[in-house]
């Protein structure tokens, strides 16, 4: 489980339709082989590591289902370790399992914030919410408006200084996770 807090962008350094190697250094201080990383979003397993880069595999379902299949090496990636027990929540319930990808549509300024617009795809619409939670390439966010086919997010100058978004164009594809709790809640009624 994870936050959506990034801690760290790192870089791609290789990838293939198989494995990712990425550099970073604040979270393989305390790496262990096996432990998951979310990687933009998506939660993955080290299965190498040293001071400045980790390696993961990547199952054909996390290709098809993330936008990881169209980083390249040199790309930034928002990064992030499970959460401890012991850790603040700082965003939402992120599982890292991403639900689909979405599109950035336009970006624009508004104060000192950007608006994102992102299309989301229509099976993934309905947990959208004015004001909920969800997390876009492993960043908690928080939804400012729900249109036909798309949201708004407002992005503050720190967000953008500490992930990947900064890096983002119209037309980039971004991993989608909705908020859990309205999962399961749909779940739960369809019975």
């Amino acid at each position: 489980m994870f936050t959506g807090i990034v801690e760290e962008v790192g870089v791609v350094a290789k990838i293939s339709d198989k494995a990712m190697t990425v550099q970073a250094s604040k979270i393989t201080a305390d790496l262990k082989l096996g432990d998951s990383i979310a990687v933009n979003g998506a939660c993955l397993t080290a299965i190498d590591f040293s001071r400045s880069e980790f390696s993961v595999d990547m199952s054909p379902e996390t290709m098809r289902r993330t936008s990881l299949g169209q980083l390249s090496a040199g790309g930034p990636v928002n990064l992030e370790r499970a959460l401890l027990a012991s850790d603040r929540m700082g965003g939402h319930i992120v599982q890292g399992h991403v639900d689909g990808t979405g599109r950035v549509m336009s970006t624009r300024q508004e104060g000192d914030s950007i608006i994102f617009r992102i299309r989301v795809p229509k099976r993934l619409y309905r947990y959208i919410v004015e004001k909920g939670f969800v997390a876009v390439d492993g960043i908690s966010l928080t939804v400012v408006k729900r249109g036909a086919s798309s949201f708004t997010l407002a992005v503050i100058p720190y967000t953008l200084d500490n992930t990947n978004l900064a890096s983002l164009s119209v037309g980039d594809r971004v991993n989608l996770e909705a908020d859990i709790l309205a999962k399961y809640v749909e779940s739960l009624l369809d019975r």
